[in-house]
Protein backbone atom coordinates (compact mmCIF):
# COMPACT_ATOMS: atom_id res chain seq x y z
CA UNK A 1 0.00 0.00 0.00
CA UNK A 2 1.31 3.46 -0.93
CA UNK A 3 1.61 6.22 1.65
CA UNK A 4 -0.78 8.50 -0.23
CA UNK A 5 -3.38 5.70 -0.32
CA UNK A 6 -3.30 5.52 3.46
CA UNK A 7 -3.71 9.27 3.72
CA UNK A 8 -6.68 9.32 1.39
CA UNK A 9 -8.25 6.32 3.15
CA UNK A 10 -8.03 8.33 6.35
CA UNK A 11 -9.72 11.23 4.59
CA UNK A 12 -12.58 9.05 3.39
CA UNK A 13 -13.29 7.30 6.69
CA UNK A 14 -12.79 10.27 8.97
CA UNK A 15 -10.69 8.23 11.39
CA UNK A 16 -7.37 6.45 11.46
CA UNK A 17 -7.19 3.71 8.83
CA UNK A 18 -6.85 0.13 9.96
CA UNK A 19 -3.37 -0.29 8.59
CA UNK A 20 -0.09 -0.95 10.30
CA UNK A 21 2.92 1.12 9.33
CA UNK A 22 4.69 -2.21 9.06
CA UNK A 23 2.76 -2.67 5.81
CA UNK A 24 4.43 0.41 4.34
CA UNK A 25 7.97 0.90 2.98
CA UNK A 26 10.50 1.41 5.76
CA UNK A 27 12.96 4.28 6.00
CA UNK A 28 15.99 2.17 5.08
CA UNK A 29 14.35 0.89 1.89
CA UNK A 30 13.17 4.35 0.87
CA UNK A 31 16.58 5.90 1.50
CA UNK A 32 18.31 3.18 -0.50
CA UNK A 33 16.14 3.98 -3.52
CA UNK A 34 16.42 7.75 -3.22
CA UNK A 35 18.03 9.27 -6.35
CA UNK A 36 18.79 12.47 -4.40
CA UNK A 37 20.52 10.84 -1.42
CA UNK A 38 23.95 12.08 -2.49
CA UNK A 39 22.92 15.75 -2.34
CA UNK A 40 23.07 15.69 1.46
CA UNK A 41 26.88 15.84 1.31
CA UNK A 42 26.67 19.27 -0.35
CA UNK A 43 25.27 20.86 2.83
CA UNK A 44 26.74 21.78 6.18
CA UNK A 45 24.38 20.16 8.68
CA UNK A 46 24.87 20.35 12.45
CA UNK A 47 25.54 16.99 14.07
CA UNK A 48 22.67 15.63 16.15
CA UNK A 49 20.04 17.90 14.63
CA UNK A 50 17.20 17.10 12.26
CA UNK A 51 16.28 20.22 10.34
CA UNK A 52 12.60 20.44 9.42
CA UNK A 53 12.57 24.22 9.01
CA UNK A 54 14.12 24.64 5.57
CA UNK A 55 10.85 26.25 4.49
CA UNK A 56 11.84 29.21 6.70
CA UNK A 57 15.63 29.23 6.34
CA UNK A 58 17.54 26.73 4.27
CA UNK A 59 20.78 25.27 5.67
CA UNK A 60 24.16 26.30 4.34
CA UNK A 61 25.46 24.67 1.16
CA UNK A 62 29.19 24.05 1.34
CA UNK A 63 29.61 25.97 -1.91
CA UNK A 64 28.00 29.01 -0.28
CA UNK A 65 30.45 28.90 2.63
CA UNK A 66 33.40 28.70 0.25
CA UNK A 67 32.09 31.60 -1.82
CA UNK A 68 31.62 33.75 1.27
CA UNK A 69 35.26 33.19 2.20
CA UNK A 70 36.40 34.04 -1.32
CA UNK A 71 34.30 37.20 -1.58
CA UNK A 72 35.36 38.53 1.82
CA UNK A 73 38.97 37.39 1.76
CA UNK A 74 40.02 37.85 -1.86
CA UNK A 75 37.44 39.80 -3.83
CA UNK A 76 36.72 42.48 -1.23
CA UNK A 77 39.83 42.02 0.91
CA UNK A 78 42.41 42.10 -1.88
CA UNK A 79 40.82 43.11 -5.17
CA UNK A 80 38.64 45.82 -3.66
CA UNK A 81 36.72 47.98 -6.14
CA UNK A 82 38.24 46.23 -9.15
CA UNK A 83 35.99 43.27 -8.31
CA UNK A 84 33.01 45.02 -9.87
CA UNK A 85 34.62 44.17 -13.19
CA UNK A 86 37.20 41.49 -12.33
CA UNK A 87 34.70 39.24 -10.53
CA UNK A 88 31.61 40.52 -12.39
CA UNK A 89 29.90 41.87 -9.29
CA UNK A 90 27.95 44.26 -11.49
CA UNK A 91 26.33 41.35 -13.35
CA UNK A 92 25.22 39.36 -10.29
CA UNK A 93 21.55 40.49 -10.30
CA UNK A 94 21.16 39.19 -13.84
CA UNK A 95 23.35 36.08 -13.54
CA UNK A 96 21.66 34.92 -10.33
CA UNK A 97 18.27 35.63 -11.88
CA UNK A 98 19.18 33.41 -14.83
CA UNK A 99 20.06 30.57 -12.44
CA UNK A 100 16.67 30.91 -10.72
CA UNK A 101 14.74 31.16 -14.00
CA UNK A 102 14.75 27.42 -14.87
CA UNK A 103 13.18 26.63 -11.49
CA UNK A 104 10.33 28.97 -12.45
CA UNK A 105 9.82 27.66 -15.96
CA UNK A 106 10.98 31.02 -17.28
CA UNK A 107 12.91 31.69 -20.47
CA UNK A 108 16.03 33.90 -20.19
CA UNK A 109 15.71 37.62 -19.64
CA UNK A 110 12.64 37.58 -17.39
CA UNK A 111 14.05 37.08 -13.86
CA UNK A 112 16.32 39.38 -11.90
CA UNK A 113 17.66 39.08 -8.34
CA UNK A 114 17.25 42.18 -6.20
CA UNK A 115 15.91 43.68 -2.99
CA UNK A 116 13.33 41.86 -0.81
CA UNK A 117 9.93 40.37 -1.55
CA UNK A 118 8.27 43.35 0.14
CA UNK A 119 10.13 45.93 -1.97
CA UNK A 120 9.60 43.93 -5.14
CA UNK A 121 5.88 43.59 -4.45
CA UNK A 122 5.65 47.36 -4.11
CA UNK A 123 7.32 47.78 -7.51
CA UNK A 124 5.05 45.20 -9.15
CA UNK A 125 1.81 46.47 -7.63
CA UNK A 126 2.55 50.00 -8.81
CA UNK A 127 3.50 48.78 -12.27
CA UNK A 128 0.48 46.50 -12.63
CA UNK A 129 -1.98 49.17 -11.47
CA UNK A 130 -0.54 51.59 -14.02
CA UNK A 131 -0.93 48.96 -16.73
CA UNK A 132 -4.63 48.48 -15.95
CA UNK A 133 -6.07 52.02 -16.14
CA UNK A 134 -9.65 52.48 -15.09
CA UNK A 135 -9.30 49.87 -12.35
CA UNK A 136 -7.83 50.29 -8.89
CA UNK A 137 -8.75 47.23 -6.81
CA UNK A 138 -6.17 44.67 -5.65
CA UNK A 139 -7.72 41.30 -4.79
CA UNK A 140 -6.00 39.05 -2.28
CA UNK A 141 -6.98 36.52 0.36
CA UNK A 142 -7.37 37.24 4.03
CA UNK A 143 -4.84 34.60 5.05
CA UNK A 144 -2.18 35.71 2.58
CA UNK A 145 1.29 36.22 4.02
CA UNK A 146 1.08 39.48 6.00
CA UNK A 147 3.77 41.39 4.10
CA UNK A 148 1.78 40.99 0.88
CA UNK A 149 -1.25 42.54 2.58
CA UNK A 150 0.81 45.20 4.36
CA UNK A 151 2.45 46.38 1.14
CA UNK A 152 -0.98 46.64 -0.48
CA UNK A 153 -2.33 48.54 2.53
CA UNK A 154 0.66 50.89 2.48
CA UNK A 155 0.19 51.61 -1.22
CA UNK A 156 -3.51 52.27 -0.60
CA UNK A 157 -2.60 54.76 2.11
CA UNK A 158 -0.02 56.42 -0.14
CA UNK A 159 -2.18 56.72 -3.27
CA UNK A 160 -5.61 56.94 -1.70
CA UNK A 161 -8.44 54.46 -2.01
CA UNK A 162 -9.55 55.86 -5.35
CA UNK A 163 -6.25 54.73 -6.90
CA UNK A 164 -5.50 51.56 -4.91
CA UNK A 165 -7.98 49.59 -2.83
CA UNK A 166 -7.17 46.25 -1.22
CA UNK A 167 -10.01 43.75 -1.29
CA UNK A 168 -9.31 40.60 0.72
CA UNK A 169 -11.57 37.57 0.76
CA UNK A 170 -11.57 34.05 2.12
CA UNK A 171 -9.67 31.39 0.19
CA UNK A 172 -12.81 29.76 -1.17
CA UNK A 173 -14.25 33.13 -2.29
CA UNK A 174 -11.40 34.12 -4.63
CA UNK A 175 -12.89 32.84 -7.88
CA UNK A 176 -16.26 34.44 -7.21
CA UNK A 177 -14.55 37.77 -6.47
CA UNK A 178 -12.83 37.94 -9.87
CA UNK A 179 -14.58 40.70 -11.81
CA UNK A 180 -13.98 43.55 -14.25
CA UNK A 181 -13.53 45.85 -11.23
CA UNK A 182 -10.32 44.09 -10.15
CA UNK A 183 -7.03 45.41 -11.52
CA UNK A 184 -4.61 42.99 -9.87
CA UNK A 185 -4.87 39.55 -8.27
CA UNK A 186 -2.14 39.12 -5.64
CA UNK A 187 -1.77 35.63 -4.18
CA UNK A 188 0.82 33.36 -2.60
CA UNK A 189 0.85 29.93 -4.19
CA UNK A 190 1.50 27.98 -0.96
CA UNK A 191 -0.20 29.22 2.19
CA UNK A 192 2.43 29.81 4.85
CA UNK A 193 0.22 28.42 7.62
CA UNK A 194 -1.76 25.53 6.17
CA UNK A 195 0.47 24.53 3.25
CA UNK A 196 -2.50 24.65 0.85
CA UNK A 197 -1.34 25.21 -2.75
CA UNK A 198 -3.34 27.25 -5.25
CA UNK A 199 -3.66 26.12 -8.84
CA UNK A 200 -1.63 28.88 -10.52
CA UNK A 201 -2.58 27.96 -14.05
CA UNK A 202 -6.31 27.87 -13.38
CA UNK A 203 -6.52 31.08 -11.34
CA UNK A 204 -4.30 32.98 -13.75
CA UNK A 205 -6.48 31.90 -16.67
CA UNK A 206 -9.68 32.90 -14.86
CA UNK A 207 -8.21 36.27 -13.89
CA UNK A 208 -7.09 36.99 -17.45
CA UNK A 209 -10.60 36.32 -18.73
CA UNK A 210 -11.69 39.28 -16.59
CA UNK A 211 -8.80 41.49 -17.74
CA UNK A 212 -6.95 41.12 -14.40
CA UNK A 213 -3.16 41.10 -14.11
CA UNK A 214 -1.76 38.51 -11.70
CA UNK A 215 1.15 38.64 -9.25
CA UNK A 216 2.21 35.37 -7.61
CA UNK A 217 4.30 35.15 -4.44
CA UNK A 218 6.41 31.99 -4.79
CA UNK A 219 8.27 32.15 -1.48
CA UNK A 220 7.17 28.64 -0.46
CA UNK A 221 7.29 27.15 -3.95
CA UNK A 222 10.56 28.00 -5.67
CA UNK A 223 13.05 25.16 -5.53
CA UNK A 224 10.65 22.42 -4.45
CA UNK A 225 7.65 22.61 -6.78
CA UNK A 226 7.56 22.40 -10.57
CA UNK A 227 6.64 25.82 -11.95
CA UNK A 228 5.81 26.79 -15.54
CA UNK A 229 5.30 30.54 -15.37
CA UNK A 230 5.81 31.13 -19.09
CA UNK A 231 3.50 28.28 -20.09
CA UNK A 232 0.87 29.36 -17.57
CA UNK A 233 0.97 32.92 -18.93
CA UNK A 234 1.74 34.37 -15.49
CA UNK A 235 2.23 38.14 -15.57
CA UNK A 236 4.49 38.73 -12.57
CA UNK A 237 5.98 36.84 -9.63
CA UNK A 238 8.27 37.33 -6.66
CA UNK A 239 10.13 34.94 -4.39
CA UNK A 240 12.87 34.89 -1.80
CA UNK A 241 16.36 33.40 -1.77
CA UNK A 242 16.64 32.19 1.81
CA UNK A 243 14.08 29.38 2.04
CA UNK A 244 14.32 26.42 -0.34
CA UNK A 245 17.06 28.18 -2.36
CA UNK A 246 19.33 28.07 0.72
CA UNK A 247 20.83 31.49 0.08
CA UNK A 248 21.30 32.46 3.74
CA UNK A 249 19.45 34.76 6.17
CA UNK A 250 18.21 37.88 4.43
CA UNK A 251 19.27 36.62 1.00
CA UNK A 252 17.97 38.84 -1.80
CA UNK A 253 14.70 38.09 -3.52
CA UNK A 254 13.79 37.90 -7.20
CA UNK A 255 11.30 39.37 -9.65
CA UNK A 256 9.75 37.62 -12.63
CA UNK A 257 8.09 39.74 -15.30
CA UNK A 258 6.76 38.18 -18.49
CA UNK A 259 8.62 39.52 -21.51
CA UNK A 260 5.38 40.67 -23.16
CA UNK A 261 5.03 43.33 -20.45
CA UNK A 262 8.59 44.67 -20.34
CA UNK A 263 8.31 47.79 -22.45
CA UNK A 264 5.07 48.88 -20.74
CA UNK A 265 6.49 48.61 -17.23
CA UNK A 266 6.86 51.73 -15.12
CA UNK A 267 8.15 50.76 -11.72
CA UNK A 268 8.17 53.60 -9.17
CA UNK A 269 11.59 53.18 -7.53
CA UNK A 270 13.78 54.84 -10.14
CA UNK A 271 17.27 54.14 -8.84
CA UNK A 272 20.56 54.46 -10.63
CA UNK A 273 21.08 50.74 -11.20
CA UNK A 274 17.79 50.62 -13.09
CA UNK A 275 19.02 53.33 -15.47
CA UNK A 276 19.78 52.27 -19.02
CA UNK A 277 23.39 53.44 -18.59
CA UNK A 278 24.18 54.02 -14.89
CA UNK A 279 27.77 55.13 -15.32
CA UNK A 280 26.99 58.04 -17.58
CA UNK A 281 25.53 59.67 -14.45
CA UNK A 282 22.87 61.55 -16.36
CA UNK A 283 20.56 63.76 -14.27
CA UNK A 284 17.36 62.44 -15.87
CA UNK A 285 16.16 58.88 -15.33
CA UNK A 286 15.91 56.72 -18.41
CA UNK A 287 14.83 53.14 -17.56
CA UNK A 288 16.87 50.19 -18.69
CA UNK A 289 15.26 47.91 -21.21
CA UNK A 290 13.65 44.68 -20.09
CA UNK A 291 13.93 43.11 -16.67
CA UNK A 292 16.85 45.33 -15.58
CA UNK A 293 14.49 48.23 -14.97
CA UNK A 294 13.49 46.53 -11.71
CA UNK A 295 16.91 47.28 -10.26
CA UNK A 296 17.14 50.23 -7.86
CA UNK A 297 20.29 50.64 -5.79
CA UNK A 298 23.68 48.97 -5.52
CA UNK A 299 23.25 45.19 -5.18
CA UNK A 300 24.25 43.58 -1.84
CA UNK A 301 27.30 41.73 -3.15
CA UNK A 302 28.09 39.60 -0.09
CA UNK A 303 24.62 38.07 0.21
CA UNK A 304 24.01 37.89 -3.54
CA UNK A 305 27.33 36.09 -4.08
CA UNK A 306 26.38 33.52 -1.44
CA UNK A 307 23.00 32.94 -3.11
CA UNK A 308 24.75 32.61 -6.46
CA UNK A 309 26.94 29.82 -5.07
CA UNK A 310 24.04 28.16 -3.25
CA UNK A 311 22.22 27.71 -6.54
CA UNK A 312 24.87 25.16 -7.53
CA UNK A 313 23.03 22.45 -5.57
CA UNK A 314 20.30 22.56 -8.24
CA UNK A 315 22.71 22.25 -11.17
CA UNK A 316 22.32 18.49 -11.61
CA UNK A 317 18.83 17.96 -10.20
CA UNK A 318 15.43 17.31 -11.69
CA UNK A 319 12.63 19.37 -10.14
CA UNK A 320 10.22 16.46 -10.65
CA UNK A 321 12.47 14.25 -8.48
CA UNK A 322 12.71 17.01 -5.88
CA UNK A 323 8.93 17.33 -5.74
CA UNK A 324 8.40 13.57 -5.59
CA UNK A 325 10.79 13.16 -2.68
CA UNK A 326 9.36 16.14 -0.79
CA UNK A 327 5.89 14.63 -1.03
CA UNK A 328 7.26 11.21 -0.07
CA UNK A 329 8.94 12.56 3.07
CA UNK A 330 5.77 14.42 4.04
CA UNK A 331 3.56 11.38 3.44
CA UNK A 332 5.93 9.22 5.49
CA UNK A 333 5.58 11.71 8.35
CA UNK A 334 1.82 12.24 8.03
CA UNK A 335 0.90 8.56 7.90
CA UNK A 336 2.87 7.83 11.04
CA UNK A 337 1.30 10.72 12.89
CA UNK A 338 -2.21 9.67 11.84
CA UNK A 339 -1.64 6.03 12.82
CA UNK A 340 0.14 6.63 16.14
CA UNK A 341 -2.23 6.98 19.14
CA UNK A 342 0.43 8.97 21.01
CA UNK A 343 0.13 11.68 18.35
CA UNK A 344 -3.65 11.69 18.01
CA UNK A 345 -4.00 15.16 19.53
CA UNK A 346 -2.17 16.67 16.55
CA UNK A 347 -4.72 17.68 13.90
CA UNK A 348 -3.43 17.83 10.33
CA UNK A 349 -4.71 20.94 8.53
CA UNK A 350 -2.63 20.56 5.35
CA UNK A 351 -4.53 18.96 2.45
CA UNK A 352 -3.69 15.31 1.85
CA UNK A 353 -4.07 15.53 -1.94
CA UNK A 354 -0.64 16.08 -3.46
CA UNK A 355 -1.78 18.66 -5.99
CA UNK A 356 -3.32 20.75 -3.23
CA UNK A 357 -0.26 21.17 -1.03
CA UNK A 358 3.26 22.46 -0.99
CA UNK A 359 6.18 20.80 0.80
CA UNK A 360 5.19 21.35 4.42
CA UNK A 361 2.77 19.85 6.91
CA UNK A 362 0.87 21.92 9.45
CA UNK A 363 -0.76 20.53 12.58
CA UNK A 364 -2.89 22.39 15.09
CA UNK A 365 -2.58 21.91 18.83
CA UNK A 366 -3.36 24.21 21.74
CA UNK A 367 0.25 23.83 22.92
CA UNK A 368 1.81 24.06 19.46
CA UNK A 369 4.44 26.62 20.48
CA UNK A 370 5.55 24.64 23.53
CA UNK A 371 5.68 21.39 21.54
CA UNK A 372 7.87 23.12 18.98
CA UNK A 373 10.25 24.36 21.67
CA UNK A 374 10.42 20.90 23.27
CA UNK A 375 11.26 19.41 19.87
CA UNK A 376 14.03 21.96 19.35
CA UNK A 377 15.49 21.06 22.73
CA UNK A 378 15.60 17.46 21.49
CA UNK A 379 17.40 18.37 18.29
CA UNK A 380 14.39 18.45 15.93
CA UNK A 381 14.03 21.95 14.52
CA UNK A 382 10.50 22.76 13.36
CA UNK A 383 8.62 26.04 13.68
CA UNK A 384 5.44 27.62 15.02
CA UNK A 385 2.95 29.91 13.33
CA UNK A 386 0.33 31.78 15.29
CA UNK A 387 -2.15 31.08 16.58
CA UNK A 388 -1.71 27.32 16.98
CA UNK A 389 0.23 25.82 14.05
CA UNK A 390 3.13 23.38 14.45
CA UNK A 391 4.81 23.39 11.05
CA UNK A 392 7.27 20.93 9.48
CA UNK A 393 9.13 21.60 6.23
CA UNK A 394 10.39 18.76 4.03
CA UNK A 395 13.37 19.95 2.01
CA UNK A 396 14.38 16.94 -0.07
CA UNK A 397 17.98 17.77 -0.95
CA UNK A 398 19.39 17.04 2.50
CA UNK A 399 16.67 15.19 4.45
CA UNK A 400 16.46 11.41 4.60
CA UNK A 401 13.58 9.14 5.54
CA UNK A 402 15.63 8.01 8.53
CA UNK A 403 15.74 11.66 9.66
CA UNK A 404 11.94 11.73 9.56
CA UNK A 405 11.73 8.46 11.47
CA UNK A 406 13.97 9.79 14.24
CA UNK A 407 12.01 13.06 14.39
CA UNK A 408 8.78 11.10 14.80
CA UNK A 409 10.25 9.02 17.61
CA UNK A 410 11.27 12.14 19.49
CA UNK A 411 7.92 13.81 18.86
CA UNK A 412 6.05 10.75 20.17
CA UNK A 413 8.10 10.73 23.39
CA UNK A 414 7.39 14.41 23.95
CA UNK A 415 3.67 13.93 23.42
CA UNK A 416 3.44 10.78 25.54
CA UNK A 417 5.28 12.34 28.47
CA UNK A 418 3.61 15.76 28.00
CA UNK A 419 7.04 17.24 28.54
CA UNK A 420 5.93 20.26 26.50
CA UNK A 421 3.97 21.40 29.59
CA UNK A 422 7.27 22.34 31.23
CA UNK A 423 7.01 26.09 31.79
CA UNK A 424 10.29 26.85 30.02
CA UNK A 425 8.86 25.72 26.70
CA UNK A 426 6.09 28.33 26.88
CA UNK A 427 8.46 31.28 27.15
CA UNK A 428 8.02 33.15 23.86
CA UNK A 429 11.09 34.18 21.90
CA UNK A 430 11.15 37.27 19.70
CA UNK A 431 11.29 35.06 16.62
CA UNK A 432 8.80 32.20 16.57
Amino acid sequence: MRLIDVLMQHDATGHSPRVSVDMLPDAETLDAGDPLRGKRTEFQLPAGSIYLDGNSLGPMPLAAAERAKAVVGQQWGQDLITSWNKHAWIDLPESVGEKIAPLLGAAPGQVICCDSISVNLFKLLCAALAMNPGRHKVLSQQDNFPTDLYVSQGLQQLLGGEHCELVSVEEDEIEAALSEEIAVLLLTQVNFRSGYAHDIERLTRLAHKKGILVIWDLAHSTGVMPLELDHWQVDFAVGCGYKYLNGGPGAPAFVYAARRHHEKLQQPLAGWMGHHNPFTFLPEYQPASGIKRFLVGTPPILSMSVLDAAMSVFADTDIAQIRAKALGLADFFAVRVLTNPALSSLELVTPKEHKQRGCQLAFTHEHAYAICQALISDGVIADFRAPSILRFGFSPLYLSYRDIEIALERLAKIMESKRYLDERFSQKNKVT
